[in-house]
């Protein structure tokens, strides 16, 4: 929807890719779903969901057997991000690059996001 041609909207690491498909494999599912929404002390939060069927307004990203879909409300967040997976001695999981954020808390779990995006 947001996409400029020839362009992915968002982009995966080769880790992130990899364990996004094996859990595709291990479940069954047909993706994970990228979001945000409402919460947290910055103002918004990343949400990740697996899911059994692509809704036709998400936007899909695949790569090496991994499918990322974009929910609608979130695109214009999230067009430019890269995931990727890290892991380390105290936790592993998955992180976004995003170059719409402006502000994230100290715990990292909430962002705040360009006021000219926000208000589109």
């Amino acid at each position: 929807m947001f996409g400029i041609p020839g362009k992915q909207a968002v982009s995966i690491t080769d880790k992130a890719a990899a364990q996004i498909a094996k859990l595709m494999a291990k479940d069954g599912h047909e993706g994970l779903r990228i979001g945000v929404k409402k919460g947290g002390c910055a103002g918004m939060e990343y949400t990740m969901d697996y899911v059994t069927e692509v809704d036709p307004l998400d936007e899909v990203v695949e790569q090496d057997g991994a499918r990322v879909m974009i929910a609608p409300m979130a695109q214009m967040f999230l067009f430019g991000t890269e995931i990727d997976y890290e892991v380390s001695l105290l936790e592993s999981g998955f992180k976004f690059r995003n170059p719409n954020v402006v502000d994230a808390c100290g715990c990292g779990e909430s962002i705040k996001f360009n006021e000219d995006i926000a208000a589109s």
